[in-house]
């Protein structure tokens, strides 16, 4: 049986493919158009979910949407109509792209896919919920799901319990932690819905001298349920978040091209205080509710790594699994599995541990794409790459590390990174200024060997998808200080053999050479565009940046001996393979 699953149409468009219940494909469409948090219609990952399964639009058994557009429609209108005439131009911008796509979806597959069968639309929460329990390793878990809002909900919780879900409470529109991080974005000059995470990395910075304000804005129960004063926002019927009583209350928002002050960063500390209050309150409750001790999370709010990572120490939850995708991107996989295991109810088969679901490259594949282009290279035995690479990032060389197949959700994890020494404590700044072109104050992340994890971190539970921020242990952070954050923390991943082992053996290789078993892994791209796909991606990121050296497959390619330009300029752009079956 092959299920596709979709989300898309707001923001981190993504596809699966599930066949007889494992997920043998899923993709971000940013990957494929280079247009980071692309919402449209994603046909180049459905595209690609076919070819890596082997399959055509005629072999699909059922499509299933990450929500009900017409639940939302409903929500839209009432929001709309509550504040009209207010709200009269944010109606009017929203209703070209409901009218032809959103409330059109059948219509759209059979334009886009050639697909004519059977659509299921499973709601947005529900979708998040599924997301994370029916790929978790728990038979029965508690699910909490909080995000900024789907047709009607801003948060769920309930449980799992083998093929089946219920979702017990719901939190409604317009309240919303997940919104109330979004406008303290928005007036901290980020982008909503894009750069919640430069808040989160911006918080160690300061202090939480505004929570007093904020409980003017919010008022939060002690089972974790909240109430937004709306007075201050203008967010159900305009196209911005924060409003003049917001401004009055917290002063002057930033304009972009302001330095970060002392206010700023201490705003950031409060909103992710108070939010962290809303999450532990919140799993207290529902651990209370359930009694259960395994926990599942969804939702963009559940990729707030410092959240995660006090989880296990504030609350009486003993395991807790978040899916790699927890934001919109993964709806796609819970509406798959929802229909599959829940709707048509077949057993559960599948557990995600790994997340290398993307499009792989084959040896021929990318020796052709060198070749063509007529980019110099060595091709090296496996231990003397390893090796080769190890020494490199000890002299401090950085280098792009692209091998098999892409990671599923926002983070590198070992297939599209870029590795650096964690050991020189001007590393950060040298990768700002050469590579990654963003804001000073964000950290870098570190991988480590999940044998030397507890050595370097107070660990409480593995983080093989980078989920969780834990203490660097204090007799550590001078080791490693180029992935040690202000507060001595680091969102770590660790990883084995199991998971992928040329990652695992290249951080061994440096782990011989300096006795230190860990590595900057952060992803690889550069500000604005999404993480390289392609090798014709991670090539053109590695000339256009100061990446020092690519390590593709077994291919080693120096920036220095191919400083010339590569690009076709007759037909604008790189030179590929004519063999185009290059997926593994």
């Amino acid at each position: 049986m092959n299920i596709i699953g979709i989300s898309c149409l707001y923001h981190d468009a993504s596809a699966c493919l599930l066949k007889d219940g494992r997920i043998v494909a899923a993709a971000q469409e940013e990957r494929f158009t280079r247009k980071k948090h692309d919402p449209d219609f994603p046909i180049e990952s459905i595209k690609y979910c076919l070819k890596e399964a082997g399959i055509k639009a005629e072999d699909i058994d059922y499509v299933v949407f990450h929500e009900k557009p017409v639940m939302k429609f409903e929500r839209i209108l009432h929001q709309h109509l509550e504040m009209f005439p207010r709200s009269f131009m944010s109606f009017y911008k929203a209703m070209p792209s409901w009218l032809n796509q959103k409330l059109r979806l059948k219509s759209v597959l059979k334009k886009k896919l050639g697909y004519e069968g059977e659509v299921f639309f499973i709601e947005h929460h529900l979708s998040h919920a599924a997301s994370a329990f029916l790929v978790s390793p728990f038979d029965k878990a508690a699910i909490l799901t909080i995000d900024g809002v789907g047709e009607w909900a801003t948060a769920t919780y309930g449980i799992g319990d083998g093929g089946k879900i219920t979702l017990k409470k719901e939190l409604r529109f317009p309240h919303s932690i997940g919104l109330l991080y979004s406008a303290v974005t928005a007036y901290l000059a980020f982008k909503a819905n894009n750069d919640e995470y430069k808040i989160m990395g911006l918080a160690p910075y300061g202090k939480p001298k505004y929570v007093d304000k904020f409980r003017k804005v919010i008022e939060i129960k002690d089972d974790g349920s909240l109430k937004l004063n709306m007075d201050y926002f203008d967010y159900h019927y305009k196209l911005r978040m924060p409003n003049k009583k917001f401004i009055e209350l917290f002063g002057p928002q930033r304009n972009k091209k302001d330095e970060l002050n002392q206010d700023h960063k201490d705003i950031a500390a409060s909103v992710q205080k108070i939010t962290e209050e809303v999450i532990i309150k919140m799993l207290n409750h529902i651990h209370k509710e359930t009694k259960c001790d395994n926990l599942c999370m969804a939702g963009g709010v559940a990729l707030n790594s410092v959240a995660n990572g006090k989880i296990l120490a504030k609350t009486k939850f003993k395991k807790v699994y978040i899916q790699p995708a927890a934001s919109d991107a993964g709806c796609c996989i819970g509406a798959a599995t929802y229909a599959y295991n829940t709707i048509l109810g077949n057993k559960r088969n599948y557990v995600m541990d790994d997340v290398y679901l993307g499009p792989g490259y084959s040896t021929a594949y990318i020796r052709k794409f060198l070749d063509s282009n007529k980019i110099k290279y060595k091709e090296m035995k496996e231990a003397d790459l390893l090796k080769k690479t190890a020494e490199l990032i000890k002299k401090n060389n950085i280098i792009g590390w692209f091998q098999g197949r892409m990671e599923w959700g926002p983070r590198a994890l070992g297939s599209r990174s870029i590795l650096a020494n964690p050991v020189n404590p001007d590393m950060k700044d040298i990768l700002n200024e050469r590579v990654k072109q963003r804001e000073e104050f964000r950290p870098f992340a570190p991988v480590v060997t999940m044998e030397d994890a507890k050595d370097y971190f107070d660990l409480l539970s593995p983080v093989p998808f980078m989920l969780f921020v834990y203490p660097v242990k204090k007799d550590k952070r001078k080791v490693i200080p180029a992935v040690t954050h202000v507060n001595g923390s680091g969102r770590l991943q660790t990883i084995t053999k199991q998971q992928n082992l040329k990652y695992y053996k290249v951080i061994k290789a440096f782990e011989k050479i300096t006795k230190v078993p860990v590595l900057i892994n952060t992803s690889f791209n550069i500000k604005g565009e999404p993480i390289v796909c392609s090798p014709e991606d991670a090539y053109r990121c590695m000339m256009g940046t100061g990446i020092d050296y690519l390590i593709m497959d077994n291919f080693f390619i120096a920036k220095k001996d191919n400083m010339r330009d590569a690009w076709d300029s007759t037909q604008k752009k790189w030179k590929l393979p004519d063999d185009k079956s290059f997926f593994y």
